[in-house]
């Protein structure tokens, strides 16, 4: 097959094979996976137009603590003000462009453009260009850059732009649409579903950083999806055997699977270690939870931790991902003296099971490069998720804004995959 021109991107019927009944369904276009065109219109209408996760909370924990993200291809600036209220803002100063922040710290009092030492308060308002307090400037020189006799300037015309930024547990979302809809109407019934877990009380305690060379849908398939694990996660399918394995999902914007019940560790490692949560349900603290956010972001909550992964698009054929591990104080001081080795055990078969999953998308990238492919018929009993993903990139590429409904059939809780 040869590359699709980039206008079919936009039309209906582009997609028919994928948009059949998941029984009868093929799998996306390659296109979707390897074209910059495609990634270039993916960026604008699914990334632009939804919230998508920026940073954990934990990152921006206290006043003044920033942290810098990629979201549909714009530098964002997360930060917090000086009445604890997440900001966001485009990470550009107003003067010439110029990046104001990287990666993740923290500011005392403003963000100073490192270009021309323009500065901007917590809430984005220009506080003042050189000159301005601490400007580092020789007091000698310091009339040079006097702009009081400047007219027509207004710092007040000249604050950062804003974004709109919420946070829902542990996470802090940020939509660049000027009137977005509400978070809670993206996530759907997800919030009520993991309640019992108090998601905004865990604490990052282990992070990592993955460069893999494949699309960031090729990552989120092969979360939403069982089917592989024999083949691809020796280990993993021992304390998640697939005979325990469901759908667990209602309407929104997510994916969702759970185990039940989760299995005891294995020689190589497992789940359990840090004691869970003492108040959980008897299924919650019974189950392992996954979910994918979209567009991008997994969840895999657990009675003792949760382990979130980041998968932003940095190329057609390239994810840049980061993972948080985060774990609850409650567990973390009934584990005393062994709480960090327990995190270390959890860390290092989370980083195995990781490892494992980019060597296999890393080759299906390749694979979809192949001409001769054209997408792939779908498997019903285990991949129902990747189809509900797969349309609801579909949906926002053509323009379509639409919730999906949860599992309808009677038995959905138990269906098993």
């Amino acid at each position: 097959m040869r590359p699709l021109p980039p206008e079919a991107f936009l039309r209906e019927d582009t997609y028919a094979a994928t948009r059949l009944p998941v029984a009868l369904a093929t799998t996306l276009i390659p296109d979707a996976y390897t074209s910059p065109e495609f990634l270039s219109l993916e960026r604008e209408r699914v990334f632009a137009t939804s919230w998508v996760v920026a940073c954990c909370t934990d990152d921006v924990a206290k006043i003044g603590d920033y942290a810098v993200a990629d979201v549909a291809g714009r530098s964002i600036l997360v930060t917090r003000n000086r009445d604890g209220e997440l900001r966001a803002f485009y990470n550009v100063c107003r003067h010439r462009g110029a990046l104001l922040c990287e990666g993740a710290g923290h500011v005392d009092r403003f963000f100073r453009c490192p270009y021309h030492s323009w500065a901007y308060d917590l809430d984005g308002a220009c506080l003042g260009t050189p000159l301005f307090e601490d400007s580092g400037i020789p007091e000698q020189d310091q009339g040079i850059f006097d702009m009081a006799d400047v007219r027509a300037f207004d710092k007040r015309d000249h604050g950062l732009f804003p974004v709109r930024a919420e946070a829902w547990g542990c996470l802090v979302f940020v939509n660049l649409e000027d009137e977005p809809a509400p978070l809670l109407e993206q996530l759907g019934d997800l919030p009520e579903r993991l309640t019992g877990y108090r998601l905004d009380e865990w604490r990052v305690a282990r992070t990592a950083t993955y460069d893999i060379a494949a699309n960031y849908k090729l990552v989120g398939e092969n979360f939403m999806e069982y089917y592989h694990l024999p083949w691809v996660h020796p280990s993993l399918v021992q304390v998640s055997p697939m005979k325990a394995h469901y759908r667990w999902q209602g309407p929104g914007m997510y994916t969702g699977m759970t185990t039940t019940p989760i299995a005891q560790n294995s020689d190589e490692g497992g789940w359990k270690g840090l004691s869970p949560l003492s108040d959980l349900s008897a299924a919650d603290g019974d189950s392992a939870r996954f979910a994918w956010l979209f567009p991008n972001v997994a969840l895999n909550v657990l009675p003792n931790h949760l382990f979130v992964m980041i998968a932003r698009p940095v190329g057609p054929g390239r994810t840049s991902e980061t993972t948080y591990l985060l774990v609850h104080p409650d567990s973390v001081e009934s584990a005393g003296a062994e709480a960090e080795s327990d995190v270390d055990q959890l860390a290092g078969f989370w980083d195995l099971v990781n490892r494992e999953d980019i060597a296999i998308v890393e080759r299906v990238q390749r694979g979809l490069e192949i001409p001769a492919y054209g997408g792939g018929r779908m498997c019903y009993r285990f991949e129902e998720p990747l189809h509900r993903f797969q349309n609801m990139v579909i949906d926002r590429m053509l323009g379509i804004r639409r919730v999906p409904e949860g599992d309808t059939e009677p038995s959905a809780s138990a269906v098993r995959v």
